[in-house]
């Protein structure tokens, strides 16, 4: 026989079929073996394949499967003379399931190996390759093992490769991962690894992902933070478990099924400083300013701003008096937030997953709330005189500055637990930049919570528009203390929701202990005398006991049923997302005004709910009442640093981030 007719006939039959393991059917994965060249030359080779073929819904592994999954293994029978190498895989995709991440492929693939032939070997001789392989084949739901002995008839002779044949494996070439040819450098600290990888500023890279083949570099199912500086391409995700350190080894992705094979050793990797760096700062310094802004109409801090205004009215016309408390009035504020910023900066360094408003995530805080707030209520109320809130009317001299000054501390602690509009996105910049930008982001809130006071200081025409003082001003300030009185309500409800019923008990009764001194003080103050160091040592004595009668923990209660609302659960969300489910994802707290409004207003309403449960809508909540880091890590995955924060997830597509004020069409509309 011709060595022509021999090509031919091993081109027409290059394998036995596969097998499955188990029931001896049709295989899941259909695999044949392949040569480029069916006549290798001696002192050269070729390069043979196992082209793989899934059927659908089926997939096979990479190497390294991930968390999950088995890579292909071979067991060689070969004439004298022949050697084949290591297996050559493609650059393979990305599929999580249930929180596990898997290396696969879900299309036809090859995997390939070089085989040679020892120059000795005469033209002619026949050169009979037998293998054995194994490998997995998976859906979403199962796994089986399957095998085939496959079998190609080679003859040793010119090399010569059918065109055909030759496209064929030059396709399944331009598939496996590239060397590099350039030194990657790596950096484990805390858990975190950081690799720099050189990569030329002008080459195309999409979808990039790392692949490790070393063991424990990295966590697979992490998520992967991927930034390009120059001709440097920067990866940064968990570190792995039981890594030995040294060179290591991994497939980065820079395509569809393309990619480079690299190594990197450990060294110093620098951080890439965001794009735009001052572009972000302007844009979420703005954010920050016009959010707080925005928190001036909240019932805890609008009445105060009103008391303010009403000291300015009582002012008349002096300017100079008017500046000096508008000043600190807003140095107070805006100390308060670089106060709050700096510590939640501080807290994050030292590896505290928390976020703005992580204050109020303490039962003892709001303890500490509801004491003041009720306080400023009977205060508006009558009950008491509060110069630092109004009722004596002084605003020069050295008691009305710090009185404004505190004034405006206590607004900017009250005031910014929940992330209103275009506040949320600021806060969850303000985390990543470097401090000097972070703590303007805060200072920058601050002004914008302080800014209608400045304003009506500084603007005498704003200012002569305000009523001239009288008896009118009595009557508003008593109307004022009802959204304080309101605002107490909601924090002993919030205790209530921390601590339980019992916890809620020991609040609104060291606030009824404290209405009882307060009005001691207030027939004291009627009568010409004084009282407040007796207030104020029996103040601190009623809030260290209730702090610490507060009980350790909520009781454990069954959860209501609300709409079949699912908590939220990271590995939950990724099984959903990968059965191409529909998901709602809010997150929420109770001490977030904004939160419970978007929920009674929009998320809650029926018409909501039915086109929900009409279109098969997961609706999951993240309860961010209590610190949660798992739920601190996602939000800030998102850019975020506080609630609300709502996501919408269509069947196999990123998520949507939706408005900070919703409307129930907004929310019908996504299912349309």
């Amino acid at each position: 026989m011709t060595l022509a007719m021999l090509a031919g006939l091993s081109i027409a039959s290059p394998a036995v079929q596969a097998q499955a393991a188990f029931g001896g059917g049709p295989a899941h994965i259909a695999a044949q073996l392949m040569a480029e060249s069916t006549a290798p030359a001696p002192g050269k080779g070729t390069t043979i394949a196992f082209a793989m073929k899934p059927e659908k819904g089926w997939h096979g592994y990479w190497e390294n499967p991930g968390d999950a999954g088995l890579g292909m293994t071979v067991t060689w029978t070969l004439p004298k003379g022949v050697t084949i190498g290591a297996l050559r895989y493609p650059v393979p995709e990305t599929l999580l399931i249930s929180g596990l991440m898997n290396h696969v492929y879900e299309g036809p693939y090859a995997v390939l190996a070089n085989l040679s032939v020892a120059p000795d070997v005469a033209a002619g001789t026949r050169l009979p390759i037998r293998v054995k392989a194994e490998w997995l084949a998976c859906t979403d739901k199962i796994c089986v093992p399957e095998s085939g002995e496959l079998a190609l008839e080679l003859v040793a002779g010119d090399g010569r490769v059918v065109p055909a044949m030759q496209a064929r494996f030059d396709g399944w070439r331009g598939h496996l991962p590239r060397p590099l040819g350039a030194q990657a450098t790596y950096q484990i600290v805390d858990g975190k690894l950081r690799l720099s990888v050189p990569f030329p500023a002008d080459a195309q890279a999409r979808d990039v992902h790392l692949f490790p083949l070393s063991d424990g570099l990295a966590r697979f199912a992490a998520a992967q933070k991927i930034s390009r500086e120059g001709d440097r391409l920067l990866v940064e995700t968990q570190a792995g478990e039981g890594f030995k350190g040294g060179a290591a080894q991994a497939v980065l992705r820079t395509g569809d099924h393309v990619g480079f094979l690299l190594s990197a050793k450990p060294g110093e990797v620098a951080a890439i400083a965001p794009k735009g760096l001052a572009g972000t700062i302007l844009l979420a310094l703005g954010g920050a300013i016009l959010g707080g802004l925005l928190l001036n109409v909240m019932p805890c801090v609008f009445p105060i701003l009103g008391l303010k205004a009403l000291s300015l009215a009582k002012a008349g016309g002096d300017e100079r008096a008017a500046r000096r408390e508008a000043l600190a009035y807003g140095a107070g504020v805006i100390l308060a937030c670089l106060a709050l910023g700096g510590l939640l900066l501080g807290l994050r360094a030292a590896g505290s997953a928390v976020g703005w408003a992580f204050q109020l995530q303490d039962p003892r805080i709001i303890l500490t709330l509801l004491l003041l707030v009720s306080a400023i209520a009977f205060n508006l109320a009558g009950l008491f005189d509060l110069p630092a809130f109004g009722g004596g009317g002084r605003l020069v001299g050295k008691g009305g500055m710090i009185g404004a000054f505190w004034t405006g501390a206590l607004v900017a602690f009250v005031a910014t637990p929940c992330t209103g509009p275009f506040m949320g996105a600021a806060m969850g910049t303000a985390l990543v930049l470097p401090l000097g930008a972070a703590l303007a982001i805060f200072a920058g809130l601050g002004l914008g919570l302080a800014l209608p006071f400045l304003l009506l200081a500084y603007l005498p025409a704003l200012r002569n528009r305000l009523p001239r003082p009288g008896a009118w001003m009595g009557r508003l300030q008593r109307i004022l203390s009802i959204p304080m009185f309101l605002t107490a309500l909601g924090l002993a409800w919030l205790l209530g929701q921390q601590r339980g019923v019992g916890g809620m008990t020991i609040g609104l009764g060291a606030a009824l202990a404290l209405v009882l001194l307060l009005w001691w003080l207030g027939m004291r103050q009627r009568a010409g005398r004084g009282g407040w160091l007796q207030v104020g040592v029996g103040a601190a004595i009623l809030l260290v006991g209730a702090a610490m009668a507060l009980p350790a923990r909520a009781p454990a209660v069954a959860a209501a049923n609300e709409g079949a609302v699912v908590a939220f659960d990271a590995e939950k969300l990724d099984a959903l997302r990968a059965a191409n489910k529909p998901v709602f994802l809010y997150f929420t707290a109770d001490w977030c005004l904004t939160c419970k409004a978007n929920e009674a207003a929009a998320i809650k309403r029926a018409e909501v709910r039915m086109a929900f449960e009409k279109a098969g809508v997961t609706v999951m909540a993240g309860d961010w009442t209590n610190a949660d880091p798992a739920i601190t890590r996602f939000l800030e995955a998102q850019g975020r640093s506080g609630v609300p924060l709502y996501l919408w997830y269509a069947p196999g597509k990123e998520a949507q981030t939706l408005p900070q004020l919703l409307t129930p069409s907004t929310l019908t509309g996504l299912v349309r």
